[in-house]
């Protein structure tokens, strides 16, 4: 409901803005109007116009106080503020000063008083035109901080414009008062002037505005240019609340520093220095699996015969599919052939130590053409998992530098089971699973145990995906396996961008159909012999891990004492980044590199709550981590533990998500729609200690995002 109702205010704002300027123009212009009858017309017509503009004004309002009583005070507390006072207090000087003066006019015009003279110095008055103009400047204000909201909250940030449009409503009104005086005086009166002349002076007064907004506008441009060289320690820290700042008396807080030095020298006991170059996997030993992936450009064909100009691994979309055994010491060496802008691997799910994360400009440099770099870690955990190239991450991802990499338990069940990767993607326009732009088919034996891992790889889309033809259960969530999962049946599975989900059911002895996005032109179509038509579903509930699964005992839960708590504030807002004009995506008001930091130490017990009071999803993505959902939207998670790497929030949502501190490095946190991090909705998780001799920025060739 917090989506409906911020669409409708904004949908009602941008109406008011176009009522309230017609209406403006029409009262500011009555004082010219002759001869009498059509002054008389054109007042009753403003009568109309006041409750034109009053409704969306009001209506607006109402939105705001529904959500006031509906949703937590970070959702509404600028709208009440800001919001409200621009829109109603307009609108009520209209009826209180405006109206009346309006009835007096249309009185005396009807009783025949006074000559055409006097009744344009009636028309004259301010309190008729004026509160016309101020519904405008109210509309402007509120719709301004509908797209530029002041999130978190404070007055200081809002102090500026409210003082223009405080300015803007005094020189609407006090010239209009001026000329009323004039024309009152004796033997003065209101000289008519060619429309024209008007029109030449609205014209102008345009233009004044528009020089003036020059100035600040060119002053965000330039200071949004990202400087040609940072170093991922720089920037505002947050060292959240909880009982590990009390070991901090006398520190100062949530103050911004450089670097980690002068965090190190304000608070006792700080963390021994550490390099993310130290951070690494076991550098001795024989690996167990030596893998060589290389990052090369190559037209490709889909199943359809389409062909695609992309970026691959190994020569091929996706890249490799990677087993690998639990335990295993893994070695991959990754080979830039060709790709210009540099390469990395980033292992998506899967806690590596820090220096193996494949961050560029955070935990290595970007491979450039002809270049290696070597990875080496021990597979520990089992599940899904995929892996990426995390420089220029939007577009290597877009292009094709991604597989799935899967870890198999040690202790995997004999029996022969049909395990079958679905990775869907999008290429040049057209959805694909892997590069089957059309109906994958498999032949599976009845009574053979299935496995389905899905993993959407798609930029900003949340894919859908339906079982038809028999129950299944859903057995893991971002690699990390349920609680005794029940049987589902006619659920739809809604997966965000980089996450996964497992599922598992046993074949019968018809087909079984897998339909992705809703479209039954693609999909994954399983039968005993290979043939046979999908089968048919009329309609789907929707599939809610808060409550799926039986609870099973965890370290910690909603009800621990937390070391560190933070807060994510999710929103989005008009600005420019990095000199261009864009809807900005934001974290606690702020775009990388001015997001803040979450400090931790090792050992720490954290806590997170992420706030979406944006208009759009956000998968929210933690590096080297994986995040327990404690609740959503206020409710406790009742089912299986849900570990998460990758946290859908839909806009209203309020999760919170607790980890604990055990992968000590720089670890991105970030929106894993990547058209959105790549305009700086990026944030790092930080260990006190921690220092990284890597930069970003155009001087360096370091582009994570």
């Amino acid at each position: 409901m917090y989506a409906i109702a911020t669409q409708i205010e904004l949908g009602l704002l941008f109406l008011l803005l176009a009522v309230s300027a017609i209406a403006a123009i029409k009262a500011s212009g009555l004082l010219y109007d002759r001869p009498v009858a059509k002054l008389r017309r054109k007042a009753q017509k403003l009568r109309f116009w006041a409750i034109l503009v009053s409704l969306p004004a009001v209506m607006a309002a109402a939105a705001v106080v529904y959500m006031v009583f509906a949703l937590e005070p970070v959702f509404w507390l600028d709208r009440l503020l800001l919001h409200v006072p621009l829109l109603l207090i307009p609108a009520a000087s209209i009826w209180l000063l405006s109206v009346p003066r309006l009835r007096r006019l249309l009185l005396a015009a009807d009783d025949g008083m006074g000559d055409p003279q006097d009744w344009s110095r009636r028309a004259s008055d301010p309190g008729i035109a004026g509160p016309f103009r101020w519904m405008l400047l109210g509309a402007l204000g509120a719709f301004y901080f509908s797209l530029r909201p002041p999130v978190p909250f404070e007055w200081t940030e809002a102090a500026v414009p409210l003082v223009a449009i405080l300015g803007a409503a005094a020189l609407l009104w006090f010239p209009q008062a001026a000329r009323h005086r004039a024309a009152n005086r004796p033997g003065g009166g209101v000289s008519l002037q060619p429309g024209w002349v008007h029109a030449l002076r609205r014209l102008s007064m345009l233009f004044a505005c528009a020089g003036i907004a020059v100035v600040p506008f060119s002053l965000a441009m330039q200071n949004s240019r990202l400087p040609d060289r940072l170093a991922m320690a720089e920037g505002p820290a947050d060292f959240g609340t909880g009982a590990a700042l009390a070991a901090y008396a006398g520190h100062e807080g949530h103050s911004g520093h450089d670097g980690l030095g002068a965090s190190q020298t304000a608070q006792p006991n700080a963390a021994t220095p550490v390099s993310v170059t130290e951070l690494t996997g076991p550098r001795a030993g024989k690996p167990d699996r030596t893998i060589t992936l290389t990052a090369m450009k190559k037209t490709v064909r889909l199943s359809s015969g389409k062909t695609v100009d992309a970026w691959t691994f190994n020569g091929q979309i996706p890249g490799p599919e990677i087993r690998l055994r639990e335990g295993e010491l893994v070695e991959v060496k990754l080979v830039n052939k060709d790709i210009e802008q540099g390469a990395t691997i980033h292992w998506h799910g899967l806690d590596v130590p820090n220096a193996e994360d494949g961050v560029a400009g955070a935990t290595q440099d970007a491979v450039m053409p002809g270049e290696t770099h070597t990875y080496r870690f021990r597979a520990e955990q089992v599940g899904t998992f995929w892996y990426h190239s995390h420089q220029n991450s939007r577009e290597a991802v877009s292009k094709g530098l991604f597989g799935p990499l899967i870890v198999e338990p040690n202790t995997a069940d004999a029996r022969k089971t049909a395990d079958i990767t679905v990775m869907t993607h999008l290429w040049d326009g057209t959805f694909a699973i892997g590069d089957a732009d059309g109906i994958r088919k498999e032949t599976i034996a009845p009574g053979t145990p299935v496995r389905l891992r899905l993993i959407n790889t798609v930029d900003w889309v949340r894919q859908r995906y339906e079982l038809a033809g028999t129950s299944f259960r859903v057995t893991a969530i971002d690699g990390t396996e349920l609680n005794d999962p029940g049987e589902l049946t006619n659920v739809r599975l809604t997966l965000t961008t980089g996450g996964r989900y497992d599922i598992a059911f046993t074949m019968p002895h018809h087909p079984v159909f897998l339909r992705v996005g809703g479209n039954d032109s693609l999909g994954v179509l399983m039968s005993p012999d290979g043939v046979g038509d999908a089968p048919a579903v009329s309609s789907y509930g929707e599939f809610d891990p808060l409550h799926y699964g039986r609870p099973a005992p965890v370290a910690f839960g909603p009800d621990s004492d937390f070391d560190r708590e933070f807060t994510m504030l999710l929103d989005n807002k008009l600005g420019f980044y990095d000199g261009q004009f864009e809807m900005l995506y934001t974290m606690n008001g702020h775009v990388f590199p001015d997001t803040p930091m979450f400090m931790v130490r090792e050992g720490e017990l954290v806590k997170t709550t992420i706030v979406n009071r944006g208009a759009v999803d956000h998968p929210m993505h933690l590096h080297g981590h994986h995040m327990l959902v404690l609740s959503r939207n206020g409710e406790r998670a009742s089912g299986s533990p849900w570990w998460s790497d990758t946290l859908d929030v839909q806009p209203g949502d309020v999760y919170e998500v607790a980890f604990k501190a055990d992968n000590p490095g720089i670890w991105m946190d970030h929106c894993h729609n990547l058209t959105h991090a790549a305009i700086g909705m990026t944030m790092h998780l930080m260990y006190e200690g921690v220092t990284t001799p890597f930069e970003v920025g155009r001087a360096t060739g370091n582009h994570p995002e």
